[in-house]
C-alpha cells in the first residue's frame, strides 16, 4: 500500500515558508519520496502502518492556512497511474521491489 500527500502551503511570509519546509523535511524524514512538487509518496507495509503514518502526518500540520490531503492507494492501483507529460521516477521504476530493501 502507499499513502500519497499532496499539500499547497502558502510561503509568502517568512513564518509560513519556515513551516513549508519544517513539512516538508517531515516528510522526507519519515520516508516519503518526492512524487512531484508538493506531491509526496510513501510505501506502507499493510493497513497498520498506513493507520500509524496517517497518525504521524495529522501529528505533524503545520499552523498556517492552506490544504494537505492524503490517498491511501495499493501497489497496483499505484502502478496503474498514467503519465500524461513527463518521465517515470526513480521510485516509479523500482516499483513494488523497493519493499524489499525495508
Amino acid at each position: 500500500m502507499r499513502i500519497i500527500v499532496f499539500f499547497d502551503l502558502p510561503v509568502v511570509i517568512p513564518r509560513e515558508r519556515r513551516e513549508y519546509t519544517r513539512f516538508r523535511k517531515f516528510l522526507l524524514e519519515d520516508g516519503y519520496s518526492m512524487l512531484q512538487f508538493s506531491v509526496y509518496t510513501r510505501i506502507c507495509n499493510g493497513e497498520d502502518s498506513v493507520r500509524k503514518h496517517m497518525q504521524r502526518l495529522k501529528q505533524n500540520l503545520p499552523p498556517v492556512n492552506g490544504a494537505i490531503r492524503a490517498l491511501k492507494v495499493t501497489e497496483k492501483q499505484f502502478e496503474n497511474m498514467e503519465i500524461l507529460l513527463g518521465s517515470t521516477t526513480a521510485e516509479e521504476e523500482l516499483g513494488t521491489n523497493k519493499v524489499d530493501f525495508f
